[in-house]
């Protein structure tokens, strides 16, 4: 897959080929649109990149009256990931895309790490397993939750998300950083602090989905800093059933297929006729959208 906010909403990478993807996650939604914070909004750092948009979006209602026809047209399935203030928010976000053409799924963000709200959801596991409930409640469609790493008990907040009906999570978000220009004497981004992502917060990562999939029987999608072939293996090995690319598509639009063509080839050359062999440990379940 490729992650939420690294790819729009489909229409803005007419170079990558989409038959190379197993699905695509949307920019965040919101239940209204969202200018986002102001610039400057990105910045680069050593093996990786901060970033601090703001979801910035255009809103629920327009992504499902001109967004989803299009996406009926595709042969991608399309998850939506939504956001908000408050857990009416997010429910009422997810009615106006239930049984929505186009849209194959929800991705619940319950962790934007550079928005004054929203991230409390994540960070609680009784809050969590409150909006993701009260989702769940709103819709039938498949529900993906998306963990922050920025807690010290994620495994926790895991479990309480499987117990209040998430069909699956993904692990993990952008890990909360600053960089600072020397010569302006100020912080690099405007909002003064953003997420980090890239290469450097994959073996960070992998923990998360190491230590998440050992404890929760529905399926793990994993993501941060995958780059190459041998990255994501890493994470199926970890115990992910699926990987979302992010930062990579900002510097190789084709990493998507180069991505799949190498664990194909892996998978050829190991004799393995099912990926879900790879895993150290016993993996629980598909992720079906």
């Amino acid at each position: 897959m490729v992650a939420s906010g690294t790819f729009g909403y489909g229409f803005d990478a007419p170079q990558v080929d989409r038959s190379a993807l197993g699905a695509m996650v949307t920019k965040g939604t919101t239940r209204a649109a969202r200018t986002g914070n102001p610039p400057v909004r990105i910045a680069e750092t050593a093996s990786g990149m901060l970033n601090a948009i703001g979801l910035q979006n255009p809103g629920v209602d327009y992504v499902a009256q001109t967004y989803a026809p299009q996406w009926v047209e595709w042969d991608l399935p399309v998850i939506v990931n939504i956001a908000g203030e408050s857990i009416e928010d997010y429910v009422e976000v997810a009615r106006r895309l239930d049984g929505r053409p186009g849209v194959a799924g929800i991705e619940l963000n319950i962790s934007c790490p550079n928005v004054e709200a929203g991230l409390q959801f994540g960070v609680d596991a009784r809050l969590a397993a409150q909006v993701t409930e009260a989702v769940r409640a709103a819709t039938e469609m498949p529900l993906m939750v998306k963990l922050t790493p920025n807690v010290t008990d994620l495994v926790g907040i895991a479990r309480a998300i499987e117990a209040a009906g998430a069909d699956s999570i993904s692990a993990v978000n952008t890990y909360l950083g600053m960089s600072i220009d020397v010569a302006r004497r100020r912080p690099a981004l405007a909002n003064g602090l953003g997420g980090l992502s890239g290469p450097a917060i994959k073996p960070l990562a992998l923990r998360a989905v190491w230590e998440v999939a050992s404890a929760v029987e529905i399926p793990i999608v994993g993501v941060g800093g995958i780059f190459t072939a041998e990255d994501a293996l890493e994470f199926l090995l970890a115990g992910a059933a699926a990987v979302q690319l992010g930062t990579v598509n900002y510097v190789r639009p084709d990493a998507a297929r180069l991505v799949r063509d190498g664990i194909v080839a892996f998978a050829a050359d190991s004799g393995l006729p099912d990926l879900g062999d790879i895993a150290l440990r016993p993996r629980r379940k598909a992720v079906h959208v």
